[in-house]
């Protein structure tokens, strides 16, 4: 019983749509975070002295928002994939299992 269901379910077209379509968007949310927080440390790495300047004639260098914005990035990166995956991914979902349970 528990093999005929998993056959049918990997057979669903529309598994098959959630699969690729998460493994997609997954992997288009991790290459733009790779991106965005290996671009940051290869910034520290080879160019101290960007991070390192002042902002006008305060004492807070441009190292501050720049590493505030990874962190605002990846907070943003996250909840996209949750919003896309409680509304398009879950339903999907949800049609799955309705249609194998038939």
């Amino acid at each position: 019983m528990e093999a005929s269901l998993a056959e049918r379910i990997a057979a669903d077209p529309n598994y098959q749509k959630l699969k690729s379509e998460r493994s997609r968007f997954g992997w288009t949310l991790t290459i733009a975070m790779l991106v965005v927080y290996y671009g940051f440390v290869l910034l520290i790495a080879f160019d101290k002295d960007v991070l390192a300047a002042r902002m006008g004639s305060g004492v807070m260098t441009w190292g501050i928002p720049i590493g505030f914005g990874v962190i605002i990035f990846t907070i943003l990166v996250t909840g996209i994939y949750v919003r896309r995956a409680n509304s398009e991914f879950d339903e999907l979902s949800e049609k799955i299992k309705r249609e194998a349970l038939k």
